[in-house]
């Protein structure tokens, strides 16, 4: 019985390059000259900081192009509100998603069973899902349909088995 796996990954080093590109342009362009601006990546979230708000939200807007550029979708960042911090300068966190949630799980396997295709199913495993079908094309339909659909999370296919 063909199969496939939906996951929601983010590739960790694409990040850390476009955090990387992000902080070298914070450093040498004009705009950001004095405002000690930069980028700094943990493990579950980036924060951004900055002597003003206006600066931060330019540095964000900098990183969001970094990002595209390397293919990292923006769905995949909690965007936190801006807060204040030291010495009156702004702060903002950036949680990155991996996984996909229970809650958004159930809303993919609705929208999978939803479709009315004879004979395919999924199952929840972990922060995965594993989708089942007794025909090839079905399943190509499945990914298909779940591209088409915006389930606020960036989703990829993984591991097709006839």
């Amino acid at each position: 019985m063909p199969t496939f796996d939906v996951v929601s990954e983010v590739d960790l080093q694409e990040v850390r390059n476009a955090v990387d590109q992000a902080n070298r342009e914070a450093t040498t362009r004009f705009d950001f000259k004095g405002t000690d601006s930069a980028v700094e990546l943990n493990e579950k979230e980036l924060v951004l900081t900055s002597s003003t708000e206006d600066r931060l939200r330019a540095l964000y807007q900098v990183l969001q192009e970094k990002l595209v550029k390397r293919g990292v979708s923006l769905k995949s960042f909690d965007v936190g509100k801006i807060e204040e911090a030291a010495k009156g300068s702004a702060r903002q966190r950036l949680g990155i998603q991996a996984g996909i949630s229970s809650d958004h799980a159930k809303k993919i396997n609705r929208f999978i069973k939803d479709l009315d295709l004879k004979g395919t199913g999924a199952q929840t495993q972990g922060d995965q899902l594993r989708v089942t079908g007794k025909k090839r094309d079905d399943l190509q339909s499945v990914i298909a349909a779940l591209k088409a659909e915006d389930f606020g999370i960036p989703l990829q296919f993984t591991n097709f088995r006839d």
